[in-house]
């Protein structure tokens, strides 16, 4: 198949944002900073009213951490269309990102590639759901896969590129290329697997977590700090094995040797996360942060990762 040439003058090329909540707002950024024009479609009129005042109120403090030179071009490059059609229109591009499950994502994907011009190529936003269980009925499904980011993608720049058992190779190919000119570091997956990396990497944590709560070990907060001022402030710039390759003399070989068997006696068996503990912990949750607090908490979550961002640009760690 023949995609679109990244490489084209940026003005020429538009990219279609399709479902305009927390990710696909994001990426309408992601795009638009990077000089291309975007075109969002949301379904719901709420959402397309309040997509253009977040991009507003988000380039206004990109801007001020240094992380986007001219919020007003980026703004202007942002259209909202209230239907489908006139959304893909010349896209280049179609960035997905409505509800995670495999009705909504089936249900796009359809209406999606029934409006596909030639050489269009999909990602989608899906965080664990393999695309071939909602793509298989495409008529072009060769040019779909996932394209999963992390959550806000504006501000956490990696994308994981998972491709279905049909994906073209020059569509991935296409794709890569494309993140990586938005700013994207890219995570290609050779093949389908549930969860794709992040998550399953995250999952591990997160199950880990859960127990040692549920067993009485440690409290919500103290799990947490034990990543935000510990392992986490290695992991913002540092993946895990290059972090045993610096925490033995000897580097990842010597450090696997010490203490493998430490490990492996560590496991154990997975377990689910049962409606008891998630009410106990909902309840510890809440009586620290308010539901109603939720979105002020996230738009200072934001303004603390744009800075980590900037700083981690100034000190050379993005490479």
């Amino acid at each position: 198949m023949e995609t679109k040439n990244v490489n084209e003058h940026r003005s020429k090329f538009t990219v279609a944002v399709v479902g305009a909540g927390l990710i696909g707002s994001g990426w309408a950024l992601v795009f638009a900073r990077a000089g291309y024009a975007v075109q969002v479609y949301d379904p719901s009129a709420e959402v397309r009213e309040r997509t253009l005042q977040w991009a507003k109120e988000s380039t206004k403090e990109l801007k001020d951490t240094g992380l986007i030179p001219d919020p007003e071009g980026t703004l202007s490059r942002i259209t909202v269309f209230d239907n489908l059609k006139d959304a893909l229109e010349g896209a280049s591009y179609v960035q997905e990102s409505v509800f995670e499950t495999v009705p909504s994502k089936t249900d796009v994907s359809l209406a999606i590639d029934e409006l596909l011009d030639e050489g269009v190529v999909v990602g989608s936003s899906s965080s664990g759901i393999p695309s071939s269980e909602f793509t298989e009925k495409c008529k072009n499904r060769e040019r779909f896969m996932v394209v999963h980011p992390v959550n806000p993608p504006h501000l956490i720049p990696v994308v994981e590129i998972v491709p279905a058992p049909w994906t073209d190779k020059n569509a991935i190919s296409f794709v890569d290329e494309l993140m990586n000119d938005v700013g994207q570091k890219t995570v290609c997956l050779t093949q389908e697997i549930n969860g794709f990396v992040m998550n399953r990497l995250q999952g591990v944590l997160l199950n880990e977590a859960w127990a040692l709560y549920e067993d009485g070990i440690a409290s919500i907060a103290d799990i947490d700090i034990a990543i935000a001022h510990g392992l986490g402030l290695r992991w913002a710039f540092m993946g895990p094995f290059e972090t045993i390759d610096l925490n033995a003399p000897g580097g990842i070989e010597d450090y696997s040797y010490r203490l493998r068997d430490l490990y492996s006696g560590m496991s154990r068996e997975p377990r689910g996360w049962s409606d008891e503990v998630i009410r106990k912990a909902t309840d510890e949750r809440r009586s620290a942060l308010d539901i109603n607090q939720l979105s002020e908490r996230r738009a200072w979550r934001d303004a603390i990762l744009g800075k980590l961002v900037a700083f981690k640009a100034s000190q050379s760690l993005n490479d």
